[in-house]
């Protein structure tokens, strides 16, 4: 579920500077749980993959992060440069001791209450471990404890497409409407092209992308059956299908409800029947914790219930118990719950394709495609296969998922090559780095090859700088109303070119720097293996493809920048502001006017309260949701509601001032009339009105109806 990249949302204004980032916050603390202990980690040496030098002066202000430093295994390891051959498998105790220490450092270093880790290789389970705790007095279990999976759960949901396929019940190369109920079949609303099954699982359907409000609920009452959601919640349709992978929870989930149809059976069924039973993953569902009602799937049986850890967040020297999760309005996309040890048996069956104690869950061809890159934006760009994710590991190429909810963070990542498979789960909000790095450090230390010098950068880069510097915005995001807006806000990158011919980019408050391959628009990251890419137009960039294949950014000017709002927000303030004080601070003389000015006047004043209302309520709903976890289960929420609603107000009300300036004009000097200096500021006051209303138009901030 990474909407996401994440929505980090703040409402932040001081002297009406309107603008948004991400803030840490707590919701209503639950009792807090303690902290656990981190594992054992001997000493041993660091990762590998170090800070570049050689853009270390363009980073020097911007925070280092620590280096690994995984616990050295008690059999030698080999030298420097000496890694083990893909035939060679990795031993347990050496496994269990690096593993051990990259998880305990990241526990310890970010907080994270429990963990579960899994590992197989050649068609064993190489090591299973859980760290840390699920609960008071309860510890992190593989087998037993209970984790959200968050997008791995799409995992599964493809794989009963694919059974569907073999089947003959659906056909990857058809529209997805023949599979569809009739009021979920997708209305082309413009486009040529109609939506194919294979579309939905290279995330290449064309939807926008939208999560605040609706894709988590923490009240179960409030869960929607499938089908509603997505009668309810379906998106716009905002590029041709097939242009480009864009990630889509709604894609997804439209799949699972294909399966549902065709089968004629509810979604969670239909894996169990066909997934988790075969193998024998008793402690895998779909299914969540609810009251059982007779609209919804039956809820997660108590048993499991008992064994599912909670979310946590750390907050203020402690950890905090949060309430439950709900997915299941689009569970295909996101619900699903496992542990590591069941988790460990489903990567045994991928690697052995499809094939596992006997029981064969999907064929050859299937297998195939889940090895076959399907689409991707960029060549050398991670793509997606059949719906698995591709990584760039060290070396060598990785298929699997990444998910994350709002407090769990998780990733499931096969190596065909090395027949092994990762799988890694944290209850707590801060284990996303954790989970992203195991897999590849694991690959790395192992089986990697020698750490490289750093790529040197391009004179010709740094000498034509502006062909790749500026801001791109995420073309993952809602594309109307005030999520267009909140997303326009936060879902920026900035990229910036350094002297000695390196890329920089910014997203998130994180810089990764970049060396360029030749001149193709290609980027080899400088820690790590990912491969990003621009595409140019002129010699210009105007789009860059996101490294995990998850979308684009697309180069945006001035106009739809976050400093261009804020200075215009921070005028409007003050020309508000001074509008008011004007009413008690004007010399008496200047109250001289024309019927038409006084008319005007109140009007202006009107607007200028108007704009005040809304930079209050602004103020207020940043306030009320300090963080992505209250925007997600609480938008849009009362105050910004009505801080919109007085924009588009104060908008109308400004045309109509425009309309009336010919009349505040008129009277020259005569002694009932304003002042030439009252008339300049006026329009100045009307103008900047104006100019602030087409701004939040165009970021979608004056639809107070629209999510």
């Amino acid at each position: 579920m990474r909407p996401v990249v994440r929505l980090a949302l703040a409402l932040a204004l001081g002297a009406g500077v309107l603008t948004i980032k991400a803030v840490s916050g707590a919701q209503t603390p639950s009792p807090a749980a303690p902290a656990p202990p981190p594992a054992p980690a001997t000493p041993g040496r660091a990762y590998s993959g170090a800070p570049a030098a050689v853009v270390a002066r363009a980073l020097e202000t911007r925070p280092r992060e620590p280096a690994f430093r995984p616990a050295a295994p008690p059999a030698p390891e080999p030298g420097p440069g000496q890694k083990l051959t893909p035939g060679q498998p990795i031993a347990q105790a050496q496994l269990e001791a690096f593993v051990d220490g990259v998880v305990g450092e990241a526990m310890a270093r970010d907080h994270i209450a429990g963990v579960s880790v899994a590992v197989v290789q050649d068609g064993q389970v190489a090591m299973k471990k859980g760290y840390g705790f699920a609960g008071p007095g309860r510890r992190v279990d593989p087998d037993q404890t209970l984790f959200r999976l968050a997008s791995v759960s799409k995992t599964f949901t493809w794989i009963t497409v694919m059974k569907d396929v073999e089947a003959g019940r659906i056909r990857l190369n058809a529209p997805v409407n023949l599979f569809l109920p009739e009021k979920l079949k997708a209305p082309d609303q413009g486009f040529k092209r109609d939506i194919m099954v294979r579309d939905l699982m290279s995330h290449s359907a064309g939807f926008e992308d939208r999560s605040l409000g609706q894709l988590v609920e923490e009240d179960p009452a409030q869960v929607r059956p499938l089908f509603e959601y997505l009668r309810q919640e379906r998106p716009r349709r905002v590029r041709e299908a097939g242009a480009m992978p864009v990630y889509s929870n709604y894609g997804a989930a439209l799949a699972g409800e294909a399966v549902s149809y065709v089968e004629n059976r509810p979604f969670a069924d239909v894996a169990e029947a066909e997934i988790f039973r075969p193998l024998g993953m008793n402690h895998t569902t779909f299914r969540e914790p609810y009251p059982a009602r007779p609209d919804l799937p039956a809820p997660m049986s108590n048993a499991l219930a008992g064994d599912l850890s909670p979310g946590y967040r750390w907050n203020e020297g402690r950890f905090e118990r949060q309430a439950t999760e709900y997915l299941s309005q689009a569970a295909p996309a996101a619900s699903a719950s496992s542990t590591a040890g069941d988790m460990a048996r489903y990567m045994l069956m991928i690697l052995n394709d499809g094939q596992l104690d006997g029981v064969t869950v999907y064929g050859p061809d299937t297998a195939k495609g889940f090895r076959t890159t399907l689409q991707t934006s960029s060549p050398g760009v991670a793509g997606w296969d059949d719906g698995f994710q591709e990584f760039s590991l060290p070396g060598f190429r990785g298929l699997g998922h990444r998910g994350d909810t709002l407090w769990f963070e998780s990733a499931m990542v096969t190596v065909p090559d090395l027949r092994l498979g990762v799988f890694v789960v944290g209850n707590t909000d801060t284990a996303g780095r954790l989970t992203r790095q195991l897999p590849g450090l694991i690959v790395g230390h192992f089986y990697g090859p020698p750490t490289a010098e750093p790529a040197p950068g391009s004179q010709a880069l740094a000498d034509d700088a502006r062909a790749y510097a500026g801001t791109y915005l995420s073309n993952r995001r809602p594309y109307g109303g005030l999520g267009k807006f909140a997303a326009m806000l936060s879902n920026e990158m900035k990229a910036s070119v350094t002297a000695d011919g390196h890329l920089l980019t910014t997203r998130d408050g994180e810089t990764q720097a970049w060396a360029p391959q030749g001149d193709s628009g290609r980027f080899q990251a400088l820690e790590g293996t990912e491969i990003s890419a621009f595409q140019t137009e002129g010699g210009r960039a105007v789009r860059w493809f996101e490294p995990d294949g998850g979308g684009a950014y697309d180069r945006v000017g001035p106009l739809m920048q976050a400093p261009t709002l804020a200075i215009l927000a921070f005028l409007t303030f003050a020309a508000s502001a001074a509008t008011l004080a004007g009413q008690f601070l004007r010399d008496p003389r200047e109250f001289r006017q024309t019927t038409s000015q006084g008319r005007a006047h109140l009007l202006q004043a009107s607007i200028a309260t108007l704009w005040l209302v809304m930079f209050v309520n602004a103020a207020a709903w940043r306030f009320r949701a300090p963080d992505h976890a209250s925007l997600m289960l609480h938008w849009p929420g009362p105050f910004l509601l009505i801080a919109s609603a007085s924009a588009l107000v104060a908008t109308v009300m400004t045309l109509v001032t425009v309309i009336m300036l010919p009349w505040v004009w008129r009277g020259g000097r005569r002694l009932d009339s304003w002042s030439a200096g009252r008339k300049l500021a006026f329009t100045f006051t009307t103008l900047l009105f104006v100019a602030f209303s087409v701004v939040l138009g165009f970021w979608g901030a004056l639809e107070p109806w629209s999510r």
